[in-house]
């Protein structure tokens, strides 16, 4: 479930989580004995779209395009397991939009998972959403073996639902080796993963939920292709249909299909990037435009931007400012792209104010930069903090021409 988007519905799936396969034996044997492995500080991300459809108590209500990045560190390894610090990040748009999507939310969770699959984790993440998925037996594989294992499903029902803490419900999962195939070029191993849900709610949540979940059903049907030579997944394919019944007897219906990537770049030098963009823009005298490494990547810092009175219209020289700032964008298109909007603080104005001006004017920039071929649609977010964090003097016109600010920062994962 989302935990903001405007009191809407829908349902995140994180299915295809990053991780590496060690297969033992070679490609074309009749079996192998497949094991994660991990490396200590090894990062990658997994970019994963969903296309969703949402129907309230048999009536349609509507449809999301979801983009899912996720951000994956392994920082430790003991024995055959591995420890994992990630953000999930997802963001949102309308079914069928051009523009950029709109960021939501972010996810950090941390677990030890091991060779087989497992996971080791606190209740208290709400991410990932699906666990001990894909589970490997204990000895061979062979082409065409089926076996099952047990894993579990979580929920964030916070906003919408009020119940505060994970929801979830156990699953069984059944899975087939299919045999290989070539994936684009790659030879890969195939697996067809599934389960089917009817699990019932024995007890109400704890605290104040105005409504909860007492029966889901439903199904989840997967594809996994594995990269052999590389020995880690290629590809994700789903589709799916859950229903959840709530104590109210309203119903809610989530439908759709997912596909997933494990993308593996190289370390971003942030400082050489930042220098290499400074040149630019020095080159080019941009005015009111800096740059610098930061937490996320590399972030390009556009001051004083300037719209009319309460609008998140660009005017023409922020138009501009843009225009010179995406042809650097495109000399670095292996990275995705964040772009945040930030307002000065004034009077007359709320919190809940300056975050929806902060969010339409980051859309605004995110979809210029579309327009200008900076990025596609999928590799870049808008989201916006609103008038929480100045970097300058609220009280002066200086100050707060700081910050009536837009970033755009190039990730690093």
């Amino acid at each position: 479930m989302a935990a903001r988007c405007q009191g809407r519905f829908y349902m995140r799936r994180f299915l295809f989580f990053c991780f590496v396969v060690l297969a033992v034996g070679q490609p074309g044997l009749r079996a192998d004995v497949f094991r994660f492995g991990y490396t200590t500080g090894e990062k990658y991300r997994i970019v994963s779209q969903v296309h969703e459809s949402v129907s309230v108590n048999g009536q349609f209500s509507h449809e999301s395009d979801i983009l899912d990045r996720i951000a994956v560190t392994v920082t430790d390894t003991r024995a055959d397991s591995g420890n994992h610090d990630v953000l999930y990040q997802t963001s949102e748009k309308a079914s069928g939009s051009q523009d950029a999507y709109d960021w939501s939310e972010e996810y950090p969770s941390r677990f030890w998972r091991d060779g087989r699959g497992a996971f080791t984790i606190d209740p208290s993440y709400f991410m990932p959403m699906v666990r001990n998925v894909p589970l490997f037996p204990e000895g061979d594989v062979r082409p065409g073996d089926t076996w099952t294992a047990p894993g579990s499903e979580v929920h964030d029902f916070r906003t919408n639902f009020g119940i505060m803490k994970p929801f979830g419900f156990p699953i069984t999962v059944t899975y087939t080796y299919t045999g290989n195939e070539d994936r684009e070029g790659t030879s890969c191993a195939v697996f067809a993963i599934g389960y089917e849900i009817f699990h019932r709610v024995d007890a109400a949540p704890e605290g104040e939920a105005r409504m909860y979940p007492v029966r889901v059903a439903g199904y989840s049907k997967q594809k996994l292709w594995w990269d052999l030579a590389g020995k880690r997944p290629l590809f994700d394919a789903e589709s799916f249909d859950f229903l959840f019944t709530f104590n109210t007897g309203d119903e809610v219906e989530y439908k759709g299909e997912s596909e997933g990537r494990l993308i593996a770049a190289a370390p971003l030098d942030k400082p050489r990037i930042a220098g290499e963009i400074q040149k630019q823009l020095d080159a080019q005298q941009i005015p009111g435009v800096t740059v610098a490494p930061s937490a996320e990547g590399v972030t390009i810092t556009l001051e004083n931007v300037n719209f009319p009175p309460n609008s998140d219209t660009l005017l023409p020289p922020e138009q501009d400012k843009l225009r010179r700032i995406a042809e650097i964008l495109k000399k670095y298109p292996e990275r995705d792209i964040a772009v945040t909007g930030f307002t000065a603080r004034a009077q007359g104005y709320t919190e809940e104010d300056y975050q929806a001006l902060s969010e339409k004017r980051a859309r605004a920039a995110a979809s210029f930069l579309l327009s200008q071929g900076a990025r596609q649609a999928d590799r870049i977010t808008a989201r916006g903090m609103g008038a929480g964090s100045p970097i300058g003097d609220n009280s002066t016109e200086a100050g707060r021409s700081k910050n009536r600010r837009v970033e755009i920062t190039i990730l690093e994962n």
